[in-house]
């Protein structure tokens, strides 16, 4: 049988404020600016989604490959095409009936090198609290001491210097420059390698060492931001300066290109980085919502266990993490992947706490990131609770160690990325349940009961139940926006690098302690989308994630064949060292390699790229932290972990190795083309990454940000008929049935769509996951392939269609009422079929 006809055409150009039936990640970086993305729009929408989307297009840092680094909002940036560009796109794809989805960033602004190209920062440098944009950035003038005597008091602390001031001071230089390239209005300046400076007017005939200490800043070691940096930032990279959207002026200055692009039918819809970072979330997004006319707008929130996004939120929903991590879990196996978690302690010998086991790791890992990485921010959440006592009508007589103390503890107590609170509102109950049970821990911290109250304090202040003065207000915000820092950076930056039993739940927005989702999970989930947030994000690879969801889909079958897994990574470690004399760095690396490397494709051909593999390896190693770290490196473990990997993961692949990948090929394929249809079709709107369509192997940043290639001659044979030709090709023909079908039925899949969970019977029941879209569209996929096929295959299970008779998209196959699942998935692992 033969597959469906030439492709339709693309439908009419999207409305403004539509919802799309399909978004497509594009990352526009210099490498790939506004005209590359242009030739790849017709291949797009032959593919059939609906929209583009677009990583960040404001003025960025130079050179900067996401975009998230923004100086200046007013400006579409000049190295991608600038806004000429920007538009000339926006038309191409709305001559193919595409419309764009626009990626912004609220929370953040970078301190860059040159830090005249932040204009807005370059002012508060120069003229500090009496800047006019003083009022954008999160800075605490009150914080710090003098760094030398006669210093100015109230600086803003930049945490740039390579070693201490005194033994940096013979690399300043002091330059008078015009300013007129700039922008900056000229004058004095300071510079320091790369860096450069504005000098307070009046303040440039000072000696060298007086001068820098007149300044509104404090040039510092870099190793001094961890205590005592006193601006916020983005999560713990001082590189990222805090903004303060929730001041009407500030919100105006820092969307107005956008919602000017918006206005003009550039783009149609919004895709919202970070509204954890944000002082009041909701306030941000209802004042962009009603901003923007209620564009279709997606919010980057990660939904922790069974946390459910604020029903508030005037949001079409997420960018889809709480959907990749259900779609995962239905490809792995609850009871191998507790077995991994056995057969990896053995090997590995690591104490619970350093990966042996996943609370024991996470909480550590939080404790550690809370003291050290955070320090700064804690400090800041302690000065602010000491303002709110001194100036209180009765004083609490809370010691500063105290309170510190219980803001630690409570943070660590915190069990999702943040609460929602703000003084003058209304407590959701979820969050003062939660911060009622964080408190009840936080308690046991103290020795003395008595002092223990000032948990009950921070708690109050947390929740915005205290009072509703400057520092009230302050502590309040600024404890969500620490919460969601502990949580990203302790949990995926952290303890995802070093519980690694099975490195595909180990995902953002996973549970690497459960990371097996069964069909009756998956259809309640399904159906809560359906019935809550039918117009939200879904997503499976992202430029954040980890590792491509078909590198997952390889790792998660390790949860079928645990036992031969385990073998396998003590023989090849064993014949690594032996043959290569090498070493092994230590066998906690050791089995997170291997891993890595399966889930690239080692043991299907030749040798894997060291020049992608050794960089994944050692960027996991340091952000574990167990032997190495980003700040402290250790230069010999690091030299071991490149010698292992290049000759072991990325040597030629040992016959052991070939003959598991050859077994588990096939299983492989029912992943991978499994979960690309259920992504494709469950509720919500779905994003694909650039190059997913087909086959996609990539690693964590930045190898999975190259610029994008599209083919479009490939899906150009298959309508003309030609078979797809191995798993690439069978991928790219799934992608572009689903994406046409939702395309030409978007009242089948959308707000007025319905799900229906369907049940298949028999002996391998268990092994299919099926569901129905509003009665005309029904979803098949295999799950767990490797134990079907160890139980016996299909036998005589079966699944009963809905009334009518129905086509398979991929096949052309008919079939009607209860069918046999050995016949309808003999070609395919999955099936995509439509009522005829």
């Amino acid at each position: 049988m033969t597959s469906e006809p030439l492709a339709p055409p693309p439908g009419p150009p999207a409305a403004p404020g539509a919802v799309p039936t399909a978004t497509y990640r594009l990352q526009i970086q210099p490498d790939f600016p506004f005209a590359a993305a242009e030739t790849a729009v017709p291949h797009l929408a032959a593919l059939g989604v609906s929209h583009l989307h677009l990583s960040p297009v404001l003025e960025a840092v130079p050179g900067s490959g996401h975009g998230y680094d923004v100086v200046d909002h007013s400006a579409v940036r000049a190295e991608l095409g600038g806004e000429a560009g920007l538009r000339r796109l926006a038309a191409t794809a709305r001559a193919h009936g595409l419309g764009i989805v626009l990626d912004i960033v609220p929370n953040h602004m970078a301190v860059p090198v040159p830090e005249r190209l932040n204009r807005a920062l370059w002012s508060v440098l120069r003229d500090g609290p009496g800047s006019p944009y003083a009022r954008w950035f999160d800075i605490d003038w009150e914080a710090g001491a003098p760094s030398a005597p006669g210093a100015r008091r109230g600086r803003i602390l930049l945490p740039v210097l390579g070693g201490r001031l005194d033994g940096e001071l013979r690399h300043f230089r002091l330059e008078r420059e015009d300013g007129r390239d700039a922008g900056t209005g000229g004058g004095y300046v300071l510079r320091y390698f790369d860096h450069v400076f504005p000098v307070r007017p009046g303040t440039e005939r000072l000696p060298l060492p007086e001068l820098v200490a007149a300044q509104w800043y404090r040039p510092a070691w870099w190793r001094l931001a961890r205590t005592e940096l006193n601006y916020r930032r983005f999560f713990t990279i001082s590189g990222l300066i805090g903004v303060r959207v929730e001041d009407p002026a500030v919100f105006g200055a820092t969307h107005a290109t956008v919602l000017r692009l918006l206005r003009d039918g550039v783009v149609q819809g919004l895709r919202v980085d970070h509204p954890d970072g944000l002082a009041d979330p909701e306030g941000y997004l209802r004042r962009l919502r009603d901003a923007t006319g209620g564009c279709w707008t997606v919010v980057e929130k990660i939904l922790t266990g069974g946390e459910e996004l604020p029903g508030r939120w005037p949001v079409a929903g997420t960018t889809g993490y709480d959907a990749l991590r259900r779609a995962d879990g239905l490809f792995t196996d609850p009871a191998g992947a507790r077995e991994l978690d056995t057969l990896h302690r053995q090997f590995t010998g690591v104490a619970d706490g350093l990966g042996g086991a996943w609370a024991a790791t996470a909480e550590r890992a939080a404790r550690e990131v809370l003291e050290r990485e955070l320090d700064a921010e804690v400090s800041a959440l302690t000065r602010a609770a000491l303002r709110v006592c001194e100036t209180a009508p009765a004083p609490p007589d809370h010691a500063p160690w105290a309170l510190r103390t219980a803001i630690r503890e409570l943070l660590l107590r915190v069990p999702v990325y943040r609460p929602y609170t703000a003084p003058g509102k209304a407590v959701p109950e979820r969050d003062a349940a939660m911060l009622r049970r964080a408190a009840e821990g936080a308690r046991a911290a103290f020795a003395v009961p008595e002092e223990a109250g000032a948990v009950d304090l921070v708690r109050e202040l947390a929740l915005g139940t205290a009072g509703d003065s400057p520092a009230h207000r302050e502590f309040c915000a600024r404890f969500a926006q620490t919460s969601s820092a502990l949580r990203a950076k302790s949990a995926e930056d952290t303890a995802f690098y070093r519980y690694t039993p099975l490195l595909s739940a180990a995902e953002v927005g996973g549970e690497p302690d459960r990371p097996g989702v069964s069909p009756e999970e998956f259809h309640a989930f399904c159906a809560r989308l359906q019935r809550d947030w039918p117009e939200t994000g879904t997503v499976l690879s992202t430029h954040d994630t980890k590792r491509s969801a078909d590198v997952r889909a390889r790792i998660a079958l390790l949860s079928e064949v645990p036992l031969e897994w385990a073998e396998l990574v003590e023989l090849l470690t064993k014949e690594t060292a032996r043959a290569s004399g090498a070493g092994v760095p230590d066998a906690h690396l050791a089995w997170a390699a291997w891993q890595t490397a399966f889930g690239l494709g080692y043991g299907l051909s030749g040798p894997l790229p060291a020049e992608r593999l050794v960089p994944a390896v050692l960027k996991a190693a340091r952000e574990a932290g167990l032997r190495t770290t980003w700040t402290e490196p250790d230069g010999a473990y690091e030299d071991a972990v490149r010698a292992f990997t290049e000759a072991g993961p990325c040597g030629p692949p040992h016959p052991a190795a070939v003959a598991f990948a050859r077994a588990l090929g096939a299983h492989a394929r029912a992943n991978i083309l499994g979960g690309a249809l259920v992504h494709l079709t469950m509720p919500g709107v779905p994003d694909l990454y650039q190059g997913t369509e087909g086959e996609f192997r990539a690693l964590v940043d930045p190898d999975n940000r190259p610029p994008h290639r599209a083919r479009p001659e490939t899906l150009a044979g298959l309508d003309e008929g030609r078979p797809p030709q191995g798993l690439p090709e069978e991928k790219l023909r799934l992608t572009a049935a689903a994406l046409r079908l939702r395309r030409e039925h978007p009242d089948w899949f959308g707000r007025a769509g319905s799900y229906e969970p369907l049940t298949a019977e028999g002996p391998a029941a268990e092994h299919c996951v099926a569901f129905g879209r509003s009665g005309r569209a029904v979803t098949v996929v295999t799950r767990l392939s490797r134990l079907l096929e160890r139980s016996g295959g299909w036998r005589d299970t079966a699944l009963r269609l809905p009334p009518g008779r129905w086509r398979d998209r991929l096949t052309g196959a008919e079939a009607e009422g209860t069918v046999a699942l050995a016949e309808m998935l003999d070609r395919w692992p999955a099936a995509l079929l439509i009522r005829v």
